[in-house]
């Protein structure tokens, strides 16, 4: 079955883009096919603490600015606008205007809730653009936690373990050399 071309107007899109890593520039390219404008919802600082993350996790103002850095690049930086995330369900709950939204394979759940959570306020359910999660070389999926723990590199890269790297952000000589 093929899909239609149209792109819908508006798409939200969300995370905390620790690490910004292939599996995020896959969902937020997948964001960009299928909406005219993308709202990127960004983890703040006080609900990345909420979150009880297992590792470390870099300011917002470092996550915006390579968030930034990736769209500048790929030219789409005028098409987005990056909010600040005060909770995981962020304006998709009040925005009539959004018609999509794009999630991994890992929060589909959270779409489905958003979903649910609309309709009792009465607004229009939002389509649902699920991308699967991307493998890393071992196929278990890149994740912003098997980086920090310094077992992949952001291209899913396996790592070799080294006493000499640690921190919040690795030196080159930490990550892998392909």
């Amino acid at each position: 079955m093929k899909h239609s071309t149209k792109k819908l107007k508006i798409v939200a899109v969300g995370g905390t883009f620790d690490e910004f890593h292939k599996g995020h520039r896959e969902l937020l390219l997948k964001a960009f096919e299928v909406g005219e404008h993308v709202q990127i919802g960004v983890s703040t600082d006080d609900l990345v603490q909420k979150m009880n993350k297992p590792h470390l996790v870099a300011t917002y103002d470092v996550r915006v600015e390579e968030l930034k850095s990736f769209l500048r690049k790929n030219g789409v930086l005028e098409r987005a606008e990056i909010v600040p995330l005060y909770s995981s369900y962020g304006i998709t709950l009040t925005s009539e205007k959004l018609e999509g939204i794009v999630v991994s394979r890992e929060t589909e759940n959270v779409a489905k809730e958003i979903n649910e959570k609309r309709k009792a306020k009465g607004l229009r359910p939002l389509k649902v653009f699920v991308i699967e999660m991307v493998p890393a070389e071992n196929s278990t999926p890149i994740s912003t936690t098997r980086i920090r723990r310094l077992e992949i590199d952001r291209e899913g890269h396996l790592l070799k373990h080294s006493r000499s790297c640690s921190g919040i952000r690795r030196t080159t000589q930490c990550q892998s050399k392909r």
